[in-house]
């Protein structure tokens, strides 16, 4: 493998090249990434591509001159238990063309890249898996889980009595240069309370208000609505889209939700009560959100919810410093684990001890005490944000319990108030 540390550094894998693309190449990678997602007509967005580019970021697989394999990774913050946040190397538009698969090229980007992420002091590394199969080789496991829920109104029977509103709020519509204004700093607000989520930069605003407007992105206007306290504080807000459908001479249309972010729960009360009470509405879809979300519990029918995509995984993560990463979260009880963790690349091998005080907090060192569980990178990657619990792992024969009783206090030491969720495609 080539230097990681060198741009034009170029990697030979079976006759055929890796290396960083220069942003004159942006096009023609944009071309192979929309070949690689099996979408040729989709069109091209140099624009888009080139505001994305960094130097030694976007990677290709070539065949001659002929781009057959493209890779992109960006830095970014990702919050953890307690409400710091960590240094993450986001991986995306990863693709091999069908004609050059299984020639050895994703391992050669995907092992360039993580070189390249932990020597810029990168905790982790964070994708999302079109296909479950794939990255746990390369030290991967599932972080986060998405709970999708389907609200039938004429059951649902609207909120219950006695819920927490905001006095002197109010709720108005915004337009999509007010919902990029106004959104942005609510969200940075917000994610540092959610464990898993991460940063949203310009470009995401901007794409999903269609200030930046990529072919073949079928935009058509959402609902905004931005909800302010008795001060005018932004608060929360939802993005939503209604179908229109009639059965006969009666509205039957759903609507979904595309974006809900609450930073208390009276607020969020606030929202759905007008989500719930849209005329025309006879169905509510919301596709993603936390595991932890109450929305059943606040209806007067709760059986009025049904799952909706429910517990699909989200974003992987590996760690490429385990120290750093576990020394930066907070704990749910005092105590001490020692892990042994096998990683065939080598960023999280070894034996390491977790120390947690009363206070929560906790630091990471490597050890050579006697481990009490031993595990694989990707089942690591699983436990850091509370995704996985270590019995559920142990249940699966994912982890092995070399002292009884460690898994489960194990589990009490992980354990976080809020499991890990990211509303945010990367």
């Amino acid at each position: 493998m080539g230097n990681s540390n060198d741009d034009a550094a170029v990697d030979t894998v079976s006759g055929l090249q890796v290396r960083a693309v220069s942003v004159d190449e942006v096009e023609a990678w944009n071309r192979a990434l929309n070949l690689g997602f099996l979408r040729p007509h989709a069109g091209v967005a140099p624009d888009l591509r080139r505001r994305q580019w960094q130097p030694g970021r976007m990677l290709a697989g070539l065949d001659g001159d002929r781009q057959v394999a493209t890779f992109r990774s960006f830095d970014v913050e990702l919050t953890v238990p307690g409400g710091a946040v960590v240094q993450a190397d986001a991986i995306t538009n990863v693709t091999v063309s069908s004609t050059h698969r299984r020639r050895g090229l994703l391992s050669a980007m995907m092992r360039r890249d993580l070189a390249s992420a932990a020597e810029r002091g990168c905790a982790v590394a964070i994708l999302v898996a079109a296909e479950y199969g794939i990255y746990g080789r390369f030290g991967f496991g599932p972080a986060t889980r998405g709970s999708g829920w389907k609200v039938d109104l004429g059951r649902a029977g609207g909120l219950r009595e006695g819920l927490p509103g905001v006095p002197g709020g109010r709720i108005d519509f915004a337009t999509l240069a007010e919902l990029r204004e106004l959104g942005a700093p609510l969200y940075d607000r917000w994610r540092l309370t959610q464990p898993g989520a991460i940063a949203r930069d310009d470009i995401w605003w901007q794409r999903r208000t269609n200030e930046i407007q990529v072919p073949g992105d079928d935009f058509k206007e959402p609902f905004a609505a931005v909800h302010r306290d008795a001060d005018g504080e932004v608060t929360g807000l939802v993005v939503y889209r209604v179908d229109d459908k009639w059965d006969g001479s009666y509205p039957d249309c759903t609507l979904t939700v595309d974006d809900f972010l609450a930073l208390d729960l009276p607020t969020a009360v606030e929202l759905w009560r007008l989500v719930l009470s849209v005329d025309w509405v006879r169905k509510v879809v919301v596709d993603n959100l936390s595991p932890d979300d109450p929305l059943p519990l606040l209806l007067r029918d709760p059986r009025a919810a049904t799952p909706h995509e429910e517990n699909s995984d989200f974003m992987w993560l590996r760690l490429l410093d385990v120290e750093a990463a576990f020394g930066a979260r907070t704990y749910g009880a005092p105590g001490r684990v020692v892990l042994e963790v096998e990683d065939r690349l080598g960023y999280a091998s070894g034996r390491f001890a977790i120390e947690v005080a009363e206070d929560g907090s906790g630091r990471c060192t490597r050890t050579t005490d006697d481990a009490d569980l031993a595990l694989g990178a990707s089942e690591l990657g699983s436990l850091y944000l509370g995704c996985e619990t270590a019995p559920r792992l142990a249940a699966a024969a994912l982890l092995t319990e070399l002292r009884p009783g460690a898994a489960a206090a194990a589990d009490l030491l992980l354990r976080a108030p809020l499991q890990p969720w990211t509303p945010t495609e990367f």
